[in-house]
């Protein structure tokens, strides 16, 4: 093995130029802090309580239709919106402001209210994919809108506040910060190789074999190099494609495929409904050709050692730099011994 496998030492990333420090002796520390109470497994199909539900009452006088597959509408209270007058404020460079406008969207994958990712089929997740990739290309069509940023954040510890599996598409007229940096640091890794720097590095990991999870003709599931959470994930296709919308149909099968393979390890590593925020960082949708950037999806859970052990960015990480216990490789190897059958089936 490296030297990086078992002694203290810093890992660089890339894509955001930064630094994570690795603490690999960490892992056998004894653990008397905050435990999690597990999350129920009981959820009903159908909850008459819950506002994504098919034909039950949202905020105000909205009121979703039976969907029988995936449903999208405009959050009821979204975090931009398009009515908002331009304004900028810059005190020498020191206070500095502007207006965002922008649309959020909210995807319920299924009328199911107790079926993730993991516990639908295969058709059902491509369901999913395919309005991601619609949604996407709807909101990159407006000229206000300059970047669109699909994500899912699964479980109460994540922040989700309502367990109907859904996820949110989110459209800015300004990249986000994570976006903007990876911008960058891609673009002048292209100038300067004439190759992209993820196609790069994603045969790099497939010549070596230490974290990969899984894979498909068209996808790689690993974890990446630099990773930061304690199960951290990384989806990239093997093709050079830019935003979901230019995924081609066997491109979107597969990514279903995957999809289902890699969040049922996740739940089968703690044998619970694993959570997580998920996040899809696709080119900007400015009509630029930006050929050096490759779509990639990336998983951040946070359960440390078990399903009632979480882990909190807290300390050194927020006064210096991120820190972790658990390795890539170690992370990787545990998520590519578990099974493809859920737990629960």
């Amino acid at each position: 093995m490296a030297p990086y496998s078992k002694r203290p030492h810093r890992r660089y990333n890339p894509l955001t130029e930064e630094w994570v420090l690795c603490s690999p002796q960490r892992t056998q520390r004894p653990w008397q802090g905050q435990v999690e109470a597990p999350a129920p497994e009981n959820l009903p199909a159908y909850d008459p309580k819950c506002y994504l539900c098919p034909g039950n009452a949202r905020a105000g006088s909205a009121c979703n239709p039976a969907y029988r597959s995936t449903f999208v509408f405009t959050n009821d209270f979204a975090a931009l919106t398009p009515e908002v007058d331009p304004w900028e404020v810059n005190e020498d460079g020191l206070i500095v402001a502007h207006a965002e406008a922008g649309t959020c969207r909210v995807i319920c994958f299924s009328p199911r209210h107790d079926l993730s990712i993991p516990q639908m089929d295969r058709s059902a997740i491509r369901d999913v994919v395919n309005a991601w990739a619609e949604e996407t290309e709807n909101l990159a069509s407006h000229d206000s809108i300059g970047y669109v940023q699909v994500f899912e954040n699964k479980g109460a510890m994540m922040g989700c506040g309502n367990p109907h599996p859904h996820c949110q598409v989110w459209g800015a007229r300004h990249v986000p910060s994570i976006p903007a940096r990876k911008m960058v640091s891609q673009e002048a890794y292209f100038r300067f190789h004439k190759t992209d720097l993820l196609g790069d590095y994603l045969n790099l990991e497939l010549r070596k074999g230490e974290r990969q999870v899984c894979d498909n003709e068209h996808w790689v599931a690993l974890v990446p190099f630099w990773a930061v959470w304690p199960y951290e994930t990384m989806l990239i296709p093997r093709r050079l494609v830019g935003d979901l919308p230019s995924l081609v149909p066997e491109e979107r099968d597969a990514l279903a495929d995957i999809l289902k393979r890699l969040t049922t390890r996740y739940d089968n590593l703690f044998r619970t409904p694993f959570p997580y925020s998920m996040g899809w960082h696709a080119k900007p949708s400015d009509g630029a050709d930006h050929p050096y950037w490759r779509l990639h999806a990336v998983y951040f859970p946070p359960l440390l050692r078990s399903a009632t052990i979480k882990k909190f960015a807290v300390g050194y990480e927020m006064t210096a730099e991120p820190q972790r216990d658990i390795t890539p490789e170690q992370a990787a190897s545990q998520l590519r011994d578990m099974l493809e059958r859920h737990y629960l089936e």
